[in-house]
């Protein structure tokens, strides 16, 4: 089964022709969704519990690590122990697991992680503060695709179940990693489309979200990435859309929907019409 979501539900207006969606608006249209709510601070309970509440029961969510959990910024600048971030992490996803509407939840690691022993510990530590769920892993530095070590980590991260996520985006010298079709858990495969906007993708100004994902998929490149999501071998496969800073996600993503002749049953009504 191949899943087609978004990063966030509010953004995809162009559904229905008005500004914003409601998140019960956005699950009429895709089974799964992406949110970044807990990357800037880990949320209360209260907060996943009011996202389970409102969608239909076969909705999944994936949701972002907190930036702490990701070496983006010190566990310490908020909590005692490192132990006690990845508890308060848990709490919040308790009310998804109880649901069953936790897709997994995605590790973004900043470029500059890269492939040290330290890291690859840091790594195996992850899958013991989470040893059930479903964890993707994605890399913004090439040293882990290094030849030298590549065989290696891919060993790796399928002795441990930990997803490496399938990065579409530009190829930019020390903050990408290539597009590669490795599954390391053939229960769960992460794929995610950030765009080829080569140009912006660094940009790390105040504008960054309208520029860094400003990029279009061709309805030749979404039939060739259709055709090479057929060739994963895995139990459930969710595709994320990320190139939204010019609201060409949700339309990118109902194409990929067509070409690859996918339906979901069991999402929330379409109200587009009274009739």
């Amino acid at each position: 089964m191949i899943k087609i979501g978004m990063t966030t539900f509010d953004e995809h207006g162009s559904l229905m022709n008005k500004p914003k969606l409601t998140l019960e608006e956005y699950a009429s249209y895709f089974p799964v969704v992406e949110l970044d709510t807990c990357f800037y601070g880990i949320k209360s309970a209260k907060t996943s519990q009011g996202w389970v509440k409102r969608t239909p029961d076969s909705f999944q969510f994936i949701v972002k690590a907190y930036k702490g959990m990701t070496k983006h910024s010190s566990w310490s600048d908020y909590y005692s122990s490192e132990e006690e971030m990845f508890l308060s992490y848990q709490e919040f996803l308790e009310p998804l697991k109880q649901a069953k509407k936790l897709s997994a939840v995605l590790f973004q690691f900043p470029a500059s992680f890269k492939c040290t022993k330290e890291n690859v510990n840091y790594l195996k530590k992850i899958r013991e503060y989470f040893p059930e769920e479903s964890l993707a892993i994605e890399f913004r530095n090439g040293t882990w695709y290094d030849e030298k070590v590549k065989t290696s980590m891919l060993s790796f991260m399928e002795k441990h179940q930990l997803s490496l996520t399938i990065v579409d985006s530009p190829q930019v010298a020390r903050h990408s990693v290539p597009f590669d079709l490795a599954v390391t858990n053939d229960t769960y495969v992460f794929v995610r489309l950030h765009g080829r906007n080569k140009g912006n993708w660094l940009d790390n100004s105040d504008e960054w979200r309208s520029k860094r994902n400003l990029y279009c998929y061709s309805e030749i490149e979404l039939k060739v990435l259709g055709e090479q999501l057929n060739q994963l071998k895995a139990k459930e496969v969710v595709v994320i859309f990320n190139n939204n800073s010019a609201r060409d996600a949700a339309p990118n993503g109902l194409l990929l929907k067509k070409i690859l002749g996918v339906e979901y049953t069991g999402l929330n009504p379409n109200q587009t019409s009274l009739f």
